[in-house]
């Protein structure tokens, strides 16, 4: 691999927001993004008169499909008092708002801007489970891949059906990342699903009961995950509770230039590594144990800020499938090819874990509106690195931090890490 060069100037995160994420039919996307913006602008802890802000860079996927409203990022730019600042939408699936804040970065360490808003939008909900699956659809290989019968679903079930075979994993493994996913969306008040899976359980058992009904009973969570009625298989072995849900959402970040982080922010987050990668689509890989651009992109976030995988004290990463999560774990280089299932086991990647993973409940719990996911993970990024995270705050100081953003089977991934100085 090339030498990764260092960015060209220092650039700062000295704000950060987000709309609570769930499914939302009074709401469209601008009222979203005015939320998160609003959050971002009381978050910096100086003050923020937003005509400093010189350009917006918003992360959508589809408005156009999701909402029939096409050209996002001016009217988010209208709606947040940024006209005629010039406002540029990046798509790359679900890696739209990782991307948006990479260019973001790219633009303040060129010298082109001191202060940019980077921001994420996604309103999905409009439309139904089926049309929302052909939707997605659209950021795989239209001419390959749909046509022989797979979904986003189907997708991430063939890597995860390789990735037993290969290492000898079982669901159980998938369902504790999901179980522990849960254990933190249940603190996150912004999270779409703010409760465990032992919450969910006695939620419907006293549904059953005011119903007059049967009320199912389970052993523990475990049971209740095995259960087909309760927890459907939906592509094997991935079941209803290993997927993220259909979302509404919206996320924003404040950079700007190192030098001047000190005006805006009494403790700023500095961005010390960006990697950025593509890969062929799934049908023509010959891994599928592994997402070569997150290898990629990490190895160059790695070098550019002068860390190793070691250094890294919490992590959001892209758990659209809870197979996912364990793929990116040793794509990262937290765990060895073939140990990530082994550690969700035994709870490394719990908030008490040796590595912890997706405090925020991660794209299971806390929602995946897809172009606002990779903005959302820096969110609980700045959450934890300020002490704000409340609940599920790590005990220890975090002072490196990494978030994982793939679009579509992983023929993007994006990667950013950040220091706490």
């Amino acid at each position: 691999m090339a030498i990764q060069p260092k960015l060209g100037r220092s650039v700062a995160l000295v704000g950060a927001g987000m709309s609570k994420f769930g499914a939302f039919p009074e709401k469209a996307s601008r009222d979203l993004f005015v939320e998160a913006f609003q959050e971002m602008r009381a978050s910096v802890s100086r003050g923020l008169d937003p005509r400093d802000i010189e350009a917006l860079y918003i992360g959508n996927y589809s408005s156009d499909l999701f909402e029939g409203q096409g050209h996002m990022a001016p009217l988010m730019a209208d709606w947040v008092g940024l006209t005629p600042r010039p406002a540029i939408r990046v798509e790359d699936a679900c890696a739209s708002s990782g991307v948006a804040l990479r260019q973001g970065i790219i633009a303040i360490a060129s010298g082109l801007y001191d202060v940019v808003l980077v921001g994420g939008i996604e309103k999905m909900s409009n439309l139904s489970t089926e049309k929302v699956t052909d939707a997605l659809s659209t950021a795989s290989d239209i001419l390959y891949e749909i046509p022989a019968g797979f979904t986003f679903p189907g997708f991430y079930a063939a890597m995860a059906t390789a990735y037993m075979d290969r290492f000898s994993a079982t669901p159980e493994a998938f369902m504790q990342v999901g179980m522990k996913n849960h254990d933190n969306g249940a603190l996150n008040p912004k999270a779409q699903f703010s409760a465990s899976i032992a919450d969910v359980m006695e939620g419907k058992q006293r549904r059953a009961q005011a119903r007059g009904l049967p009320i199912p009973q389970w052993t523990d969570e475990m049971d209740f995950l095995h259960d087909n009625r309760a927890n459907p298989m939906i592509a094997w072995p991935l079941r209803l509770f290993d997927c993220s849900p259909i979302s509404d959402g919206a996320a924003a970040l404040l950079l700007v230039g190192g030098e001047l982080a000190d005006n805006f922010c009494t403790d700023p987050v500095y961005i010390i590594g960006s990697g950025q990668a593509s890969d062929r689509s799934m049908h023509d890989r010959e891994e599928l144990t592994s997402i070569g651009a997150a290898v990629l992109a990490s190895q160059q976030a790695y070098q550019m800020a002068g860390v190793s995988p070691a250094d890294v004290k919490v992590a959001e990463v892209h758990d659209c499938f809870t197979i996912a999560e364990i793929i990116a774990t040793e794509d990262l280089g937290f765990f060895e090819p073939g140990e990530g299932f082994v550690a969700a086991e035994e709870g490394l990647t719990t908030r008490n874990g040796l590595r912890p993973v997706n405090t925020s409940g991660g794209l299971k719990a806390k929602g995946h509106p897809v172009g606002a996911s990779g903005a959302a993970q820096v969110v609980e990024i700045w959450k934890q690195m300020q002490g704000l995270a409340g609940e599920r705050q790590l005990a220890a100081d975090v002072e490196i931090a990494l978030t994982h953003n793939v679009g579509g089977t992983g023929q993007t991934c994006v990667v950013h890490i950040f220091e706490r100085r």
